[in-house]
Parts: structure tokens; C-alpha cells; sequence
């Protein structure tokens, strides 16, 4: 092979490394000097795998990322991602040493900005408050000495034993009527 002609003769030999062993330094680089952080995006090319792990994209407007949630994560979240779906992870950037591929960590995703369970809220309140329903001009004072209170809830409902002892202390003998319903799992809703 030959040299150029301003290649030093007393130069020292560079090691020559094999593909993985120059993936394995990246990561370790990329992994030593990056933290744990937060980065949002739009997730694109969502896939749930058999293993239970979910791959994604998240972008921007100018760039995207690929995000791995290995399922001991993701069954912590509170929600499915889906394509579209603005959100943030808390993520480790790391690379996928097989495919040299920059990648990110997911360890927690949360929706971004309102999300769509505080949306359907807003709009619930806001047609409710068109209902008049806050308004405060139809609304009755509570009595300062009620002769009878009302309890909604599951008879099994941990709360329900705290709140029958703060009355039996603050009212003893105060006459309680117990409605019972679900609370959680099928029917709640209804």
C-alpha cells in the first residue's frame, strides 16, 4: 500500500477494529455521556411485538428518532401509544449494536401537552357549564347540620370505612344511607 508523501514514517499504527467492537464503543460512548432525559415527540410506525416490547418512532418536524419500550416498561404505562399520538418519554439514548442504529430507551411515556383524557375533560366541563350546572346561582348551600347523609360507592371500597369512622366521630348517630355500586372494572361506568 502506499503512503501519501506527508504521512509521518514514525506515525503509531491505529488498531483496526471489527464492525462490533467500534458499535460496542459507540454505545458505551453515546450511554456514558448522555443521561436519562426527556424528549417528546410525535410517535410514528408504532409496533407491538409478540414479545410484548414496542417500537416506535418519534419526530418532529425536521427529524426522527427510534424509541424501544421493552415490555417490563411499558406495562407501567398508563396508556397504548398510538401513530399520531403527541407524547413524552423518559428515555436513555443508547445504540442498537447489531444495526449501529441511534436509538432511545423508552423507561416512562406520558402524553404531551393536554392529551386526549384531559381533552374529552375540558369538553365535558365546558358542556356542562353550558348546561348551567356550575353555575353558582342555582346552586344550594350545603346544610350546616344535615339530617341524613348519602354515601355512593362500593360497600367493599376501602374509603367507605374511613368515611363511616369520620362521621361516627364528627356526628355520631347521624343516619347514613349506603348506595351501593361498582366502582371499578365492568359496569363502573354506568
Amino acid at each position: 500500500m502506499d503512503l501519501p508523501d506527508d504521512f509521518p514514517d514514525n506515525a503509531p499504527a491505529l488498531p483496526v477494529l471489527t464492525v462490533s467492537e467500534l458499535n460496542r464503543m459507540a454505545r458505551r460512548a453515546l450511554e456514558s455521556q448522555l443521561p436519562l432525559l426527556w424528549v417528546e415527540g410525535e410517535v410514528s410506525n408504532f409496533t407491538r411485538a409478540a414479545s410484548g416490547h414496542w417500537y416506535f418512532s418519534l419526530k418532529d418536524a425536521n427529524a426522527q428518532v427510534r424509541c424501544v419500550m421493552f415490555r417490563g416498561r411499558n406495562q407501567f404505562a398508563d396508556f397504548t401509544p398510538a401513530n399520531g399520538d403527541h407524547v413524552e418519554i423518559r428515555a436513555l439514548p443508547s445504540l442498537y449494536e447489531a444495526r449501529g442504529e441511534f436509538q432511545l430507551g423508552a423507561e416512562a411515556i406520558r402524553r404531551a401537552g393536554a392529551g386526549r383524557l384531559y381533552e374529552a375533560f375540558l369538553k365535558l366541563k365546558a358542556k356542562l357549564e353550558a348546561e348551567g350546572l356550575f353555575d353558582p346561582m342555582t346552586k344550594r348551600a350545603l346544610p350546616r347540620f344535615p339530617r341524613t347523609v348519602g354515601i355512593v360507592t362500593s360497600p367493599q371500597a376501602a374509603a367507605l370505612h374511613d368515611v363511616l369512622t369520620a362521621l361516627a366521630r364528627r356526628m355520631p348517630g347521624l343516619p347514613v344511607i349506603l348506595y351501593p355500586t361498582p366502582v371499578q372494572g365492568a359496569g363502573a361506568g354506568a
